[in-house]
């Protein structure tokens, strides 16, 4: 199986950091926070149900553009051979 070695950035870490800390972030941007957290210096991937969160955030118009660049930073970390 193909392993995807791309690790969430510093910026992006910062990101999640700070959405994970807010009061008023929403659920789903809290779980995109924490997943892109989770592989931050690991060799970690996105499930397949984060994935399918992530890309079902992407698609919608009602989410932010910082859950949206979440969204994107968890699925470009995503199983190679399952994206396939």
């Amino acid at each position: 199986m193909s392993k995807n070695t791309k690790k969430t950035s510093g910026k992006m870490a910062t990101l999640a950091a700070e959405t994970l800390n807010n009061p008023n972030a929403s659920a789903i941007a809290k779980s995109l926070a924490a997943s892109a957290l989770a592989q931050r210096g690991t060799d970690k991937q996105t499930s397949a149900q984060m994935e399918e969160k992530a890309g079902k955030t992407l698609q919608s118009d009602k989410y932010s553009e910082q859950t949206k660049a979440l969204a994107a930073s968890v699925l470009s970390q995503s199983n190679k051979e399952r994206g396939s």
